[in-house]
């Protein structure tokens, strides 16, 4: 997207979350709110993005690293204050300008698009995204002429008792032309309860000099909430989940239950994969296709399941590839392994995969069966149709031969298979 900047608010204190983590940092999905709202801006085309940070601006540009842009605002005295504090990284711009919320995640790509093609198609100064909704308790009220003119915007604090029954509200979320905002900007005043230098001021300013201005109606309310409180955060959890369930069930998966399955945000599924109730899926998981996965399966980043895979019940699996038709069906714990094709895991194998300093991988190759309560002490090998005993200790260093059949502890060769 062309001559477009994204401002994100990212330096509230989040005093309601009673956290040490700064508010944007909290997830969702297994994303910080605040890297939602940048990868959003970003995958409609936004290359600038500038971050506004405060008191943990360390904390925030950690985690965020270098791929955005950063200005402190020292002093939290508002919304207002926290845009100004980019006027000198914006510069002269001439272009427009997205301001979004860093706690407000769930803003989708095709709102914005809309917005910004609503904003340039009828040659606004400003649009506001706003969202209709039956309980506007908390939100800054739309105030419309009876033409339906966009006149100014009244925070809940500061509004009369007739503009509190108004159903459109802000959404905090907003697109001005560069040259119209900063102009404005610096003749804010803090005349409101807050004692605040509040950015919707720029809207009425703007309508007082005769500057178009309008908003935006989001077609799902749900995109415009934001997070104050653990509950809030909860609440947008859910929503989100929603979202991804109907995206992999919309491309071929079948969730049995998305209310008791969590997944998160950038985890790829195959088409007709089917995931049982009770089923947690953390970020960086790639499925395949024609999988079986839980219930009451633990799936963690690193984790690759290739077509006809078949993880079962209480079963982790961590940084781990499991090769076409394997399965591990009951109870067991593999880390950091690279298990073959056909490969079958008994019920209560553990891949001891931490010596105390370092990870180890253990290797299962094709055919191989692995006994109940089989332990495997990485490193370690078990080679292609060799089969563990119930109970058996297979220790580090000490591989197991192809076609091999060891018990025991520590595992010893009993046979070899013909």
């Amino acid at each position: 997207m062309e001559n477009v900047i994204a401002i994100i608010l990212a330096a509230g204190q989040g005093v309601r979350m009673k956290s040490r983590l700064p508010k944007v940092l909290h997830t969702v999905c297994g994303m910080p709110l605040v890297s939602h709202v940048i990868r959003v801006v970003r995958n409609i085309g936004v290359e600038r993005v500038i971050v506004v940070v405060g008191r943990d601006s360390a904390m925030v540009k950690n985690k965020l690293g270098d791929g955005v842009e950063y200005v402190l605002q020292g002093e939290q005295l508002g919304t207002g204050h926290a845009v100004m504090q980019a006027e000198g990284a914006v510069g002269g711009f001439p272009g427009d300008v997205f301001v979004l919320c860093g706690d407000a995640p769930l803003v989708t790509e095709e709102t914005l698009r809309a917005l910004i093609e609503k904003h340039r198609r009828d040659a606004l100064s400003c649009t506001v995204l706003s969202a209709v909704l039956k309980d506007p308790t908390g939100y800054g009220r739309i105030i419309k002429n009876p033409k339906g003119t966009l006149q100014k915007i009244v925070e809940e604090k500061d509004a009369a008792a007739y503009e509190k029954a108004i159903e459109e509200v802000n959404s905090g979320a907003y697109c001005f032309k560069a040259p119209a905002l900063f102009p404005n900007l610096k003749m804010l005043e803090r005349n409101n309860n807050q004692k605040e230098y509040y950015l919707t001021g720029v809207v009425e300013m703007l309508h007082a000099g005769k500057a178009p201005v309008d908003s935006f109606v989001a077609s799902d309310p749900d995109e415009i909430l934001g997070v104050n409180t653990r509950m809030d955060l909860a609440l947008i959890e859910k929503s989100f989940q929603k979202r991804i369930h109907r995206r992999h069930m919309a491309n071929g998966v079948t969730i049995v239950d998305p209310q008791s399955t969590y997944i998160a945000f950038d985890v790829a599924i195959g088409v007709d994969t089917i995931i049982e109730p009770f089923t947690v899926i953390e970020n960086g998981v790639t499925i395949g296709e024609e999988c079986v996965v839980g219930p009451y399966a633990h799936l963690r980043a690193g984790a690759v399941l290739e077509r006809h895979a078949e993880i079962g019940n209480f079963v982790e699996v961590k940084k781990s590839r499991i090769g076409p038709h394997s399965k591990a069906k009951h109870l067991s714990y593999i880390g950091d392994a690279l298990i073959g094709e056909k490969v079958n895991i008994g019920a209560g194998t553990i891949t001891a995969n931490y010596d105390g300093k370092n990870k180890h991988q253990t290797v299962i190759e094709d055919g191989a069966s692995i006994g109940s309560n089989t332990t495997i002490v990485a490193p370690a090998k078990i080679g292609k149709g060799a089969v563990t005993g119930a109970g058996s200790v297979v220790t580090k260093n000490q591989d197991v031969p192809p076609n091999a059949i060891v018990a025991g502890v520590p595992a010893r060769i009993i046979k070899k298979k013909d």
